[in-house]
């Protein structure tokens, strides 16, 4: 995918982005309280409880923390993938976390956890996103020299 067009890299770029910035301002509650229509956790709280469905060999506290992890880097994927900044690594860095979501879903949540969700849509979207040798209309390209 050496001369992909502009747009479809775009476009990647940007579902992927608000794809990791929404499920992170639902854990700080900005799209409403828990219960409320189309609020997945609506606090930190119930995000940290589902974390620790996912990774139920940890602790509370310990869930809590890397649930604070993923989120730093959901929120860091989320804004340099729309900004085009450092675009490969963040298309990399955002299959390898995707992946471990989804890897977690299957074991400690079944199967099928992971396909009710676009968890592994988003790791291959990434991929082909961390493929693309050029990101028109981006920060990376007005870095280019010349």
């Amino acid at each position: 995918m050496t001369n992909a067009s502009g747009i479809p890299q775009l476009f990647l770029r940007i579902a992927l982005g608000v794809g990791f910035l929404f499920p992170v301002m639902d854990r700080l509650g900005l799209f409403g309280e828990p219960g409320a229509p189309n609020v997945a956790w609506g606090d930190w709280d119930h995000f940290t409880i589902y974390t620790n469905s996912i990774l139920p060999f940890l602790s509370r506290p310990l869930a809590s923390i890397m649930g604070g992890i993923a989120t730093a880097a959901e929120a860091v994927f989320g804004i340099c993938l729309i900004l085009g900044f450092k675009t490969k690594s963040m298309a990399m860095g955002s299959a390898l976390l995707t992946l471990t979501f989804g890897i977690c879903m299957m074991i400690f949540l079944g199967i099928y956890a992971p396909f009710q969700y676009p968890v592994f849509v988003f790791t291959g979207a990434a991929l082909v996103l961390s493929k693309v040798s050029y990101y028109k209309w981006s920060v990376d390209a007005a870095l280019l020299p010349g």
